[in-house]
């Protein structure tokens, strides 16, 4: 009986200690580990989230960029951190749900590694072109990418979004075109400006202004349904690609062994960053989406994500060097 009392009496006091954790939490600086340079749209987000947070919580928020190995550097930082919820993982869907599906980051299993905090945003990938090329639709697109095989398209780089979301398109429209991977999408939208090449996938934060000088043309956007951020601009599966739909999350994320206080403690500031006005009208004009939902539902996401960008990988044969 001795025993059994003291063995109730100890998870009593782990409990206690957990809630005084929660409490308290957080009372020194959190670091946000980064998956890409600054500049990018998790690093904007980061920030912008980050200031939020800390004006909410009364704490520094650092903002700490480690790009390298297709964002699993920054991973494996985060993984390897004290589970305290002092230090977040904010990262895409290129790190937690394209990457573990390629032969070289087979060990790396997001959702056995890592806890899913909150996600933060969705970013809208737009279907552009060289104006100079006499595309005005994607069944334009088509049309020419099938009368002239071995069209060049660009991406943000080997193995991203952006890339598996051209695959996707050539894949279930039947198309042959050659890749041309760039180091990130700032050079991306460059190259479809001076023809180098034709098409590509871009954020609208990019996009949209050399759209409205006219350098080049947004045909659609990649979504499900048509953005609030561009509701003019007509899908993809509505301009004659049924069903397409492939659009990036980005998310936080803290070490596996975090306590679930203040897992959730975390989730409600999150989501109250994300949804205050100034943050919502500061992610539109990068040209994302804030969404704040819980842990269970953001996990749910990232399961259907693994799947559906696990087939891209496998049907479009894509890999990274």
């Amino acid at each position: 009986m001795r025993k059994i009392a003291l063995f109730a009496l100890g998870a009593v006091s782990l409990v206690s200690v957990a809630a005084v954790q929660a409490q308290s939490f957080p009372n020194k600086p959190i670091r946000i580990v980064v998956s890409t340079a600054p500049g990018g749209s998790p690093d904007v987000l980061a920030r912008t989230v980050g200031q939020k947070l800390s004006e909410n919580m009364g704490q520094q928020v650092i903002v700490d960029n480690r790009p390298g190995a297709g964002g699993l550097l920054s991973a494996e930082l985060v993984m390897a951190a004290q589970a305290d919820g002092y230090t977040l993982l904010m990262a895409d869907s290129s790190v937690v749900s394209i990457n573990p599906h390629f032969p070289r980051n087979a060990s790396f299993e997001p959702l056995k590694h890592l806890v899913p905090v909150s996600l933060s945003a969705t970013s809208p990938l737009y279907l552009i072109a060289h104006a100079g090329a006499g595309i005005s639709s994607v069944k334009e697109l088509i049309a020419l990418a099938k009368a002239k095989p071995g069209l060049l398209y660009g991406s943000a780089g080997n193995g991203g979004a952006h890339h598996l979301a051209m695959e996707a398109l050539k894949l279930q429209a039947g198309l042959e075109m050659n890749h041309v991977p760039y180091k990130g999408g700032a050079q991306v939208v460059p190259a479809v400006i001076s023809g180098d090449v034709v098409v590509a996938f871009a954020g609208l934060n990019l996009a949209g202004p050399q759209a409205k000088a006219g350098r080049i043309r947004i045909l659609a956007s990649a979504t499900a349904k048509r953005s609030a951020l561009s509701p003019e601009v007509p899908t993809i599966a509505e301009s004659g690609v049924p069903g397409f739909e492939l659009t990036p999350t980005l998310g936080f994320f803290a070490p596996i062994k975090t306590p679930r206080d203040i897992v959730e403690k975390l989730n409600a500031e999150l989501i109250k960053a994300v949804k205050s006005p100034e943050v919502q009208q500061r992610l539109a004009v990068l040209g994302v989406e804030g969404v704040g939902i819980s842990t269970e539902q953001y996990a749910e996401i990232l399961r259907e994500e693994n799947i559906q960008y696990g087939k891209l990988v496998k049907a479009t044969g894509a890999r990274v060097d």
